[in-house]
């Protein structure tokens, strides 16, 4: 068994106190991620129920742009009544009725954490959280010396993570 040098103390620091910082972040992470998972669903979302006064006689992407519901489609027409998975638009007085489903503030913040992108300031949260998860990855290889049954261990317990993974994806 070998001793363990500078780099491998260091790491260890590193890893710790990085560790600690990231479990703040990555609890809350986990949280948004859960809830995103039951996104198809009316799990955590409060209906808020709306009617709009719009121009008369628009079709089903018009009505969809106005009232801010992506892929609209009319399901079935009673007259001049379109009808909608979310309620109706009233072609001939342009009157919209409809329920939509959205998550409380709270929960939309911890939701948007996952879905930000280059135009978003949580962008630079989400690199950096990346960025400090692949570190955490790798200085767990640093944690125990290679050729320690608990290095060896930790391998196969790597690659049973990345099949485990690739698995999923297949299926």
């Amino acid at each position: 068994m070998s001793k363990p040098n500078q780099l491998h103390l260091q790491m260890r620091v590193y890893h710790r106190y990085l560790g600690f910082f990231l479990a703040g972040i990555m609890a809350v992470y986990a949280t948004s991620g859960v809830i995103l998972i039951f996104r198809n669903t009316d799990f955590l979302k409060n209906s808020i129920h709306k009617v709009e006064q719009l121009k008369p006689g628009m079709d089903e992407k018009a009505v969809g742009e106005a009232i801010d519901v992506r892929n609209l489609k009319f399901d079935s027409t009673s007259g001049a009544v379109q009808f909608f998975k979310l309620g109706t638009y009233h072609s001939e007085t342009g009157v919209a009725d409809y329920t939509l489903k959205k998550y409380p503030f709270v929960v939309k913040k911890l939701t948007d954490l996952h879905k930000a992108n280059t135009k978003d300031p949580l962008f630079y949260l989400n690199i950096f959280f990346g960025a400090s998860l692949l570190f955490f990855v790798l200085s767990a290889f640093w944690m125990y010396m290679p050729g320690t049954t608990v290095f060896r261990k930790g391998l196969l317990f790597t690659a049973a993570g990345i099949l485990l993974v690739v698995l999923m994806l297949m299926v």
